[in-house]
């Protein structure tokens, strides 16, 4: 081998361990970015239950009611994630609907404005909901 071509060989080796290493650093930091989206859903969804809590001034009776529906309607949206999004509006409808059943006609009056909010801020971009 000449003094060139080990030159070219320990080029090629830098470039396949530099791509090696990007490609790793881009899994790692991908990996992060996704459980700390993860964890800033769920702290979001918490922080969105209790404003709806205190906005409707629900009931200790309510309040479980209430959460157990929304457990119940995000253990439903899991199941259908893998299908197109037009299945979701069907749980997702029902579950306003019990939730709204729940409440005195002064809340429902302001879960329906705090839904549409919800479903502006979501629909950013997007084709409107039912």
């Amino acid at each position: 081998m000449t003094l060139t071509g080990r030159t070219q060989l320990k080029i090629w080796l830098v470039l396949v361990v530099v791509f090696v290493l990007g490609g790793v650093t881009g899994a790692a930091l991908t990996g992060l970015l996704r459980s700390r989206a993860s964890s800033d859903r769920n702290e979001s969804r918490e922080q969105r239950f209790e404003k709806m809590r205190q906005d409707l001034n629900l009931d200790d009776q309510q309040t479980t009611a209430v959460r157990a529906i929304l457990d119940e309607t995000r253990n439903e949206y899991r199941a259908l994630r893998s299908e197109l999004r037009p299945r979701f509006d069907e749980p997702r409808l029902k579950a306003r609907a019990k939730i709204r059943a729940l409440l005195k006609p002064d809340q429902q009056t302001k879960f329906d404005a705090m839904v549409a909010q919800q479903d502006a801020e979501h629909n950013e971009g997007q084709k409107p909901r039912r």
